[in-house]
């Protein structure tokens, strides 16, 4: 299993996040390519809400492809357009973990590949190999 690493000599995280997320191994790893908002049939949504949830759902079909679910996510690297997307997808990103939340990193970026992207997100994950 995963174990949150919150140590309490460092200031709380801003946000829903885990400071740091222990796997014990021997473990399986999953590493997602950075994910779009974008859905199969091309259409990208025109809020940022709605294209973090386009981005974990994206990444939840890579890992289902794996046999492995959100719930094995240890690590999320976000990037967004502005700091006025912060909100809207850490907003997202909460509404997928609601159990014990990955480590995780948001930064602002000048932008992605085309210009109506405002969010692409990154997920490591890993499951307990049985022994």
């Amino acid at each position: 299993m995963h174990k949150a690493l919150t140590p309490t000599d460092l200031p709380a995280p801003f946000a829903r996040y885990s400071h740091g997320i222990e796997v014990t191994n021997p473990a399986r790893w999953v590493w997602c390519s950075g994910q779009l908002g974008m859905d199969a049939t091309g259409h990208i949504p025109e809020d940022t809400k709605a294209q973090a949830a386009l981005c974990f759902e994206n990444a939840a079909k890579i890992l289902a492809a794996a046999d492995m679910s959100l719930n094995d996510v240890v690590r999320v690297n976000a990037y967004v357009t502005d700091r006025a997307h912060m909100a809207p997808y850490m907003e997202a990103r909460d509404a997928f973990f609601t159990g014990q939340p990955p480590a995780s990193t948001l930064m602002i970026v000048g932008g992605f590949t085309r210009p109506e992207f405002t969010v692409e997100v990154e997920i490591v994950a890993a499951q307990q190999v049985q022994k």
